[in-house]
């Protein structure tokens, strides 16, 4: 009786894990940079961070020119504004896993696993990915996402901008 108890017990836990929906653990984030006809193009820097209401920002990726002689780079990182006010002056950069280089015009693929990295753990709730972009001699735009945390997994959200960036994408898997 006692052994037949046990077992009952033990599959308990297997059965709910198996009755439960399948939850994303890594957010996909597809970036789209476009290449713009000006006369002197520069690869934007470009921040990406979440916002949820009552809690501090927390920076996914800074893409800089963080390689630039003596930091020279960093200097511009205020013209991100949205993302400077909101946790940019708060870093001490380059930050190890958050610092990365432009890139150039097209489709940038960025995952960020929950969890791991920069990422970290969220709680459940409504959240926006904001990604803001600005360049030398052009212009400053931000574009925000939102979404629901947990997501189910192959859910997907987007939102596009109109000059300084094309559709930004979520997927989750």
């Amino acid at each position: 009786m006692q052994l037949t108890h046990r077992l009952i017990l033990t599959g308990l836990p297997i059965a709910a894990v198996a009755a439960a929906p399948a939850v994303a653990q890594t957010m996909d984030v597809t970036l789209n940079i476009p290449r713009l006809k000006v006369a002197e193009y520069h690869a934007p820097y470009v921040a990406l961070w979440l916002e949820k209401a009552g809690q501090p920002a927390r920076t996914l990726t800074i893409l800089y020119d963080y390689d630039n002689r003596e930091n020279g780079g960093k200097k511009w990182l205020t013209d991100l504004r949205q993302w400077w006010r909101a946790s940019g002056r708060s870093l001490t950069l380059p930050a190890d896993g958050v610092s990365g280089a432009t890139r150039p015009p097209g489709a940038q693929k960025l995952s960020f696993t929950a969890g791991r990295g920069t990422m970290g753990t969220l709680a459940p709730g409504d959240y926006t990915l904001l990604v803001e972009a600005a360049r030398e001699t052009g212009g400053r735009e931000v574009v925000r996402v939102p979404f629901s945390w947990p997501p189910k997994r192959g859910q997907t959200a987007s939102a596009t901008g109109q000059f300084e960036l094309g559709q930004v994408s979520l997927s989750f898997r």
